[in-house]
């Protein structure tokens, strides 16, 4: 793994140049070679043993690091016997549709013995993202952060941090979590809930058996650290804390926002946000815990325990205190359903909106949409007993559509222009029968099925507001749009408003990102430019609720000129 590169004369010749390029004008990237060998291997946690998928070994997986402007080479080589893709989550894959990873989206998954080599460019983003497997519920296991640096010469708007810690939340199944979704969907109840959260693949010290499974970050006092935050977990939003210390937000979804203080920060399955940690100035004779647990505003079960991991300070050369028990602090934890911290901290997030990182927030509209997105039901199979609400199957949806996964990959369909019996041009931009969304839900709670998608002309700019409903109670969703960022320009509790709350909406510096919490019990409001080419998938990132069917994909139609267009697929885009 790392950077390796090609060795002809002719590159030789290139590459001096390019160098020197590089030394005169921190314009160009370079290309960076990675392989991920996808295998099964043993780990153990809470004193249980399984086997688990992974890549080169690691769980979590490798880090990705990349600077602003590189191009990327990825090649994933499938030794398990499922069927695998990977999602550079949050990555804008410019005209590179066909490296986005979402399987039976924008490829077939790479079958057991083969390979696909994933090919991007990182293209006016810098910060923290993260990678994924994209194919059921592999990716409790399949996740590594990537680190996107400025281009050469160029700063942060923040001081420059003494060191750079990547943070990754995740939760951890005793059982196979394939084996958790599988049984799940044949019995249309919920599925089991995981057994821990993990800080970089570790529950820590208050989960049994697991004082030595414990994250530990050390630092020295007066220093300052860069955390970079990701939530890889499947299906909680958490929050965080670390005792008795500040952090400053300065990033999300690897956009820079407007840095604001706080002892406690809300991060949702999909996002990232990188925080910056001032250490006390002298030694505190302490250690602090750092912890995570779920926000919860579902009527389901979940996974009601804590994640801690420890922040201790080095001590003094030849002083004593490494020797002697410290005191210990915890930090206190919001409710686990306090929605109004929730509302409050995402109010906070601003776009920096300066003149080298302007918010360009769409400030006309194309089109309008109005998606409903929450939980419902699908009918029993005959001759079976389901365990969904009164003998149903439990169902989730966009617009009342539970999206139905294609068996061959819609960006090839697409493409080459063969979407018959694979898509059709026709979900609803509103809801077919609308209702009083967040009061007394209706007495059909039924889902349809189908394999729908919006098409959009190149350029369209986009303004869709995603109204969560009380079918089966409220409950907020962390929306993931692929290929694009969005601006969230409002949002609210209730019924959305279109007469009233547009005048509410911040189109100067509202922040910039790859997923948003739909308030349980209301709306939010997001505006985008349709600038790439190519068929991007949205869902929740709440890995039950995908798996239920709350997902629909949007395609862009190429523009005219070239540099608008879709590139054409890799000679070894895999398979269906």
């Amino acid at each position: 793994m790392g950077v390796f590169l090609l060795s002809s004369p002719a590159f030789l010749v290139f590459f001096s140049f390019f160098t020197f390029c590089l030394l005169v004008d921190p314009v160009f990237g370079i290309t960076r070679h990675y392989k991920f060998d996808v295998k099964l291997h043993n780990v153990t946690r809470l004193c249980h043993t399984r086997s688990i998928v992974s890549v080169n070994g690691q769980f979590p997986g490798p880090r990705i690091v990349a600077r602003e402007g590189d191009q990327l080479l990825i090649k994933v080589v499938n030794h398990v016997p499922n069927n695998v893709s990977i999602h550079w989550h949050g990555i804008r894959q410019l005209r590179s549709g066909w490296a986005d990873g979402p399987a039976y989206v924008t490829q077939c998954p790479i079958q057991t013995g083969q390979s696909y080599v994933y090919n991007f460019t990182i293209i006016g983003q810098r910060g923290t993202l993260f990678w994924h497997a994209h194919i059921s519920w592999l990716r409790a296991t399949l996740y590594g952060p990537i680190i996107i640096l400025p281009k050469r010469g160029i700063p942060y708007p923040f001081s420059k941090p003494y060191k750079e810690v990547p943070i990754v939340f995740g939760e951890w199944f005793n059982a196979d979590p394939e084996a958790v979704i599988s049984q799940a969907l044949q019995t249309g109840g919920g599925p089991n809930v995981s057994d821990a959260y993990t800080i970089n693949g570790l529950p820590g010290p208050l989960y049994n058996c697991s004082a030595k499974d414990t994250f530990k970050l050390k630092v020295k006092p007066g220093k300052t650290y860069l955390l970079r935050l990701v939530n890889a977990a499947l299906n909680d939003e958490l929050f965080f804390s670390m005792a008795n210390h500040t952090l400053t937000v300065v990033d999300v979804d690897a956009v820079y926002v407007k840095p604001f203080k706080t002892e406690t920060l809300l991060i949702t399955p999909g996002q990232t946000t990188n925080v910056i940690l001032k250490t006390k100035p002298s030694y505190p004779n302490a250690t602090f815990f750092m912890t995570a647990r779920p926000y919860v505003t579902g009527q389901g079960t979940f996974d009601n325990s804590t994640v801690a991991g420890i922040l201790a300070y080095e001590s003094p050369p030849n002083s004593l205190h490494s020797s002697i028990m410290l005191p210990l602090f915890k930090p206190i934890l919001p409710a686990l359903n306090d929605t109004s911290f929730a509302t409050k901290f995402g109010n906070k997030l601003r776009s920096l909106a300066s003149a080298q990182y302007p918010a360009n927030v769409p400030q006309k509209v194309d089109k309008h949409f109005f998606f409903t997105v929450g939980l419902g039901t699908s009918p029993c199979q005959h001759n079976q007993t389901c365990q969904g609400p009164n003998g149903t199957k439990f169902a989730a949806s966009v617009n009342n559509v539970s999206f139905a996964m294609p068996t061959s990959a819609l960006l090839q369909a697409h493409f080459f222009g063969q979407s018959n019996g694979v898509y059709t041009p026709d979900f609803p931009s509103t809801p077919l029968t609308p209702f009083n969304y967040t009061g007394s839900p209706p007495n059909n709670t039924m889902v349809s099925n189908g394999t729908k998608v919006v098409v959009l002309p190149f350029n369209t700019s986009v303004e869709l507001v995603m109204q969560d409903t009380s079918i089966l109670g409220a409950e907020s969703h962390p929306l993931h749009l692929h290929g694009f960022n969005f601006f969230i320009v409002g949002q609210g509790f209730g019924n959305f408003d279109p007469n009233k709350d547009p005048a509410k909406f911040n189109l100067i510096d509202p922040v910039e990102r790859n997923t948003v919490g739909v308030p349980s019990g209301g709306w939010v409001a997001i505006r985008f430019l349709a600038d790439n080419p190519g068929v991007w998938f949205m869902h929740c990132h709440l890995e039950v609720h995908t798996s239920w069917g709350l997902k629909m994909a949007w395609i862009v139609l190429d523009g005219e000129l070239p540099t608008q267009k879709l590139l054409p697929p890799p000679a070894d885009l895999p398979k269906c």
